[in-house]
């Protein structure tokens, strides 16, 4: 799925909503639709606009964040200097997909993004679900490279649903099956050692030549 996903940035302060906002436009797949100081102001872009992702603080000066994330039916990250267990609790319970306190490093945002565009590749769409997506889409989200319950042949075969009869390279393959791009190559290397998979080369102009990874009937490209 090939498609930017538009975020809606909500805090009270402006140089921290800028920053936030910087973090989402310079990581691939996302764009900032707005950035807005009030629960009122969001309320109006999110029934105006349909974000896909909200980042929203928990205090607000016309209410309250998580309230405002319970009630949207839109994803949402957390982001506030707020850590007292009951406050994260509360996210939670309100659907919250990530709380990140207050400070931390522009990179941590970063690396929540790029699980949610994995996580949504997962979970988007319209063909059913069965419990081995379910647990990659949620081990993704939560922190697990692999996901938690299927063993690794299962997570194998997700790659194997995503390679099909075509020849693909293990970044191509990443996105396909919404994991990360060293879990496609360690996975991809082990099957071709184990014979499941063939590995061609393709030469570009320069540098090195790109693995791609092949079932044995798969017509070469």
């Amino acid at each position: 799925m090939n498609r930017d996903w538009r975020v809606l940035v909500i805090d009270d302060d402006f140089r921290v909503a800028g920053i936030h906002a910087d973090v989402v436009r310079g990581t691939a797949g996302f764009t900032v639709l707005d950035s807005v100081r009030t629960i009122a102001e969001a309320r109006d872009v999110i029934a105006r606009d349909a974000p896909d992702l909200l980042l929203a603080d928990v205090y607000l000066p016309d209410g309250d964040g998580i309230e405002l994330v319970r009630a949207a039916d839109v994803d949402a990250f957390v982001l506030s200097a707020a850590d007292e267990p009951a406050t994260v609790r509360r996210a939670l319970h309100a659907g919250t997909l990530a709380y990140l306190v207050k400070p931390f490093s522009q990179r941590v945002l970063a690396e929540r993004l790029d699980r949610y565009a994995r996580f949504r590749r997962v979970v988007s769409g319209t063909r059913r679900l069965g419990q081995e997506k379910v647990d990659q889409a949620l081990s993704i989200m939560h922190g697990s490279e692999e996901p938690a319950s299927p063993s690794a042949s299962a997570t194998e075969q997700l790659m194997l649903d995503a390679l099909g009869d075509g020849v693909l390279s293990a970044s191509e393959v990443a996105r396909l099956a919404g994991v990360s791009r060293a879990t496609a190559q360690r996975r991809l290397a082990a099957m071709a050692g184990r014979g499941i998979l063939e590995v061609r080369l393709r030469y570009g102009t320069s540098g090195r030549p790109e693995h791609l990874y092949a079932r044995g009937n798969a017509s070469g490209r």
